[in-house]
């Protein structure tokens, strides 16, 4: 395993733990104030980071990180409406569809089918998922809260495609403040719109900003970073592990996981396993009836 996909892993343990953040601090603000707290904040921090480099911003970032950004915006910010009126469960469930949405999205716009054994994990991670979240024990009266999670997962999904499409062929640092300035500006915009009026000061809601925000910075240039060299797919399939994530955090805070969960945390790690297998290549050149196949051509050899 790669420095990339381990940081990558570290990052989604970080993101776990901000589903149940997120649950409280809606308690004390709106979903779109919150939004543009947490990613202005984010932005701010990682501008402080990237201070130096920034007076080099060429227009095609400029482009990347709004492209981002919008996505972020609007992924983070239905799944923060959504968390006012739904249980964490019934949201990990329904923000999980993003899983297999990934290699979808990728074979409709560029043209890229995945292998089987990467659609095996997938699949393998998205029954998993399914059981961690004991659909058993979740209602499926799809209201506002419902509806506006599942809308999350297409932006959330292509996201992961953005930042793989833009992956080394624009500076981390830069893309990262644009998109993260852009995605908290969207939020205060959206107020107004939505008729959401700015809370009373609560340290409530200010602690949760500002360390989802440093949260929001950390994970967005790692993400930046480890997928230069790591896959849409391979990244989807890690970030699956959120729930597990959020599962162990929920047990720290008192929650207990019940056997299908263990199940399905188990059927994660296989399809993350699984997404990493490659079919047996053929390392010799076969032999017909009639001697040896002949040497390839030059232009071949280059392919091979």
């Amino acid at each position: 395993m790669s420095r990339q996909e381990v940081a990558l892993i570290a990052i989604t343990a970080v993101w776990g733990a901000t589903f149940l953040i997120v649950h409280i601090a809606v308690q004390y603000s709106g979903p779109w104030f919150f939004v543009g707290m947490r990613f202005l904040t984010a932005g701010v921090i990682t501008a402080v980071v990237f201070a130096k480099v920034l007076s080099g911003l060429t227009w095609k970032e400029i482009w990347a990180g709004c492209a981002i950004g919008l996505m972020i915006y609007l992924g983070y910010g239905l799944q923060t409406v959504g968390l006012q009126t739904i249980n964490s469960s019934t949201s990990a469930f329904i923000t999980s569809l993003y899983v297999p949405l990934v290699p979808v999205l990728q074979w409709i716009v560029f043209r890229k089918p995945p292998g089987l054994l990467t659609w095996l994990g997938v699949a393998l991670a998205f029954t998993g998922l399914l059981l961690l979240a004991d659909p058993g024990n979740v209602g499926f009266s799809f209201g506002a809260g419902e509806i506006a999670t599942l809308a999350s997962t297409l932006p959330i999904a292509a996201e992961i495609i953005l930042i793989g499409f833009f992956a080394g062929k624009v500076h981390l640092g830069r893309v990262t403040v644009v998109q993260l300035l852009v995605a908290g500006l969207l939020g205060f915009a959206t107020m107004p719109v939505v008729g959401e009026q700015a809370p009373e000061f609560s340290w409530g809601w200010l602690a949760a900003a500002v360390a989802l925000g440093a949260a929001s910075c950390l994970i967005q240039i790692t993400m930046n970073w480890a997928q230069r060299s790591v896959s849409p797919t391979r990244a989807t399939i890690i970030y699956a592990g959120e729930p597990v994530w959020a599962a162990i955090i929920g047990r720290i805070a008192g929650d207990r996981l019940p056997p299908v969960a263990i199940a399905g945390a188990v059927l994660i790690v296989a399809g993350a396993v699984v997404s990493e297998l490659k079919p047996r290549e053929r390392t010799e050149p076969d032999e017909s009836a009639d001697g040896p196949l002949p040497d390839p051509l030059p232009s071949e050899r280059t392919n091979a």
